[in-house]
């Protein structure tokens, strides 16, 4: 089992229709990245319990009024890429009462995530880690972009080969890719020099394939969007420490201890994909706008 759903039956791979109009299922999914798990006790830089701030996400996530229906890890779920990493992960994850789904990042090892992840079996058993969920209203499409033993990406010949090929497969429900390297320019050089390679080549070939709508990465551990190749490309924020926003291209690698937060795509009953960004802690709130007569609160 991959998680615990947890949800009620929202009557998945059917339409209904009011005057005729047909009338997509709404659809919640939330973006987890760049988590960061180190072994039991063990701070990332001397500094950051990342394990603290996973378990944060997981409650939060649990706790949302509109539930997420499943979740998406992007990448660098540990940051050694070991077994003990791996366990701790899992063990938290497995708190989402929804499915989850992950793929790897530079920092982890698809060898240790197959063994941890084993009965997750969307997982390829060898190759790439890369694969398309299609339980959802939302087409999910994971692509491994890793390199081994390279903090940067590509997307090489035959992994746009495969994604060209999920692509012609369905080519009507709305599509959400997601991937660890960005595959743009951010203006943090530091980690521009180490994003995604054969970007290019990704754009052109998404260019072609209208249904996908967002495509969703990692790494930077920043909320950044851009317009892409026709496509709203963004990049999760960790729900633990923050790339520094330095903008110099002199700028020395940090990182800042900013308020965590994850990323939500709603499907609308229009069928559109539409972004947020969702703050992970306690915060003053909701607060009505106006008073018992309706009158606007002064």
């Amino acid at each position: 089992m991959i998680g615990n759903p947890g949800r009620k039956n929202k009557g998945y791979g059917a339409l209904a229709s009011a005057a005729g109009v047909a009338i997509i299922a709404v659809m919640i999914i939330a973006q987890l990245t760049d988590t960061h798990i180190r072994a039991p006790g063990r701070l990332a830089y001397g500094k950051v319990d990342t394990s603290a701030y996973l378990a944060a996400a997981v409650d939060h996530l649990n706790g949302i009024k509109d539930r997420p229906d499943v979740t998406v890890v992007s990448g660098d779920i540990c940051d050694f890429g070991q077994p003990e990493e791996y366990r701790s992960a899992r063990a938290l994850l497995d708190g989402l009462r929804m499915p989850y789904y992950v793929i790897p990042g530079n920092h982890d090892r698809p060898d240790a995530m197959r063994e941890v992840f084993d009965d997750h079996a969307y997982l390829p058993a060898s190759g790439f880690l890369c694969y398309a969920v299609e339980d959802f209203p939302v087409r999910l499409i994971g692509l491994d972009t890793t390199m081994p033993g390279e903090p940067g990406g590509a997307i090489c010949e035959a992994r746009r080969q495969w994604l060209s090929d999920m692509l012609e497969r369905d080519r009507d429900r709305p599509t959400l890719i997601f991937m660890h390297h960005p595959p743009f320019h951010t203006g943090i050089r530091h980690m521009d020099v180490q994003n995604c390679a054969g970007g290019v080549e990704l754009g052109e070939l998404l260019e072609s394939h209208s249904q996908v709508q967002l495509l969703l990465c990692g790494h930077v551990h920043r909320d950044i969007s851009v317009a892409w190749h026709g496509k709203v490309a963004a990049i999760g924020p960790s729900p633990a420490h923050a790339v520094s926003l330095d903008l110099d291209p002199a700028g020395e690698p940090a990182y800042h201890l900013e308020p965590p937060a994850c990323r939500l795509v709603h499907l609308t009953g229009e069928g559109r994909l539409v972004a947020h960004l969702s703050y992970i802690g306690d915060f003053d709130g909701p607060n009505p706008f106006f008073d018992d007569s309706g009158g606007f609160l002064s």
